[in-house]
């Protein structure tokens, strides 16, 4: 099995809003939400996605806020989850922002997605705080984590 993680881009766009689609505990984003990571003049987003024998398998969605990242969208496929695909792509996004000298990274989560919490608690992302009735269709709180690099 062959597997690859790259710097997403506009072709990816569809494959991408699929896979959201599907992926119940992702942020379920407009197209030109999408579209404006991919605008040239966006350097403040990045994409990131994981393919397994060329078909996208998940993807990540990062926004520079000054020396801080804010994942803002994350979904890995339903056939993908539970083998590891979610924790590469997330390492090589980390890896990415301590090589960008990145002083911390932040995100926010359903209070019930315990699979993405886990996640995140596996990278030393600690939970810094709560937001009361933060997403919609379900409402639900969200969980505030941060991680911060020495």
């Amino acid at each position: 099995m062959k597997l690859s993680i790259r710097p997403a881009n506009s072709a990816d766009l569809a494959a991408m809003m699929a896979l959201e689609r599907h992926a119940a505990t992702a942020a379920h984003w407009t197209v030109e939400q999408y579209e404006v990571v991919f605008r040239a003049s966006s350097l403040d987003r990045l994409a990131m996605l994981i393919e397994e024998e060329s078909q996208v398998q998940g993807f990540v969605i990062a926004r520079v806020v000054g020396e801080e990242w804010e994942i803002e969208n994350m979904a890995i496929a339903g056939p993908a989850r539970r083998r590891g695909l979610g924790t590469r792509l997330f390492g090589e996004l980390l890896d990415l922002a301590r090589a960008k000298g990145v002083r911390a990274v932040f995100l926010e989560v359903r209070e019930s997605n315990r699979a993405a919490r886990a996640l995140y608690e596996k990278w030393a992302f600690l939970e810094s705080g709560k937001r009361k009735r933060y997403y919609k269709d379900p409402e639900e709180d969200a969980v505030l984590y941060r991680l911060d690099f020495a």
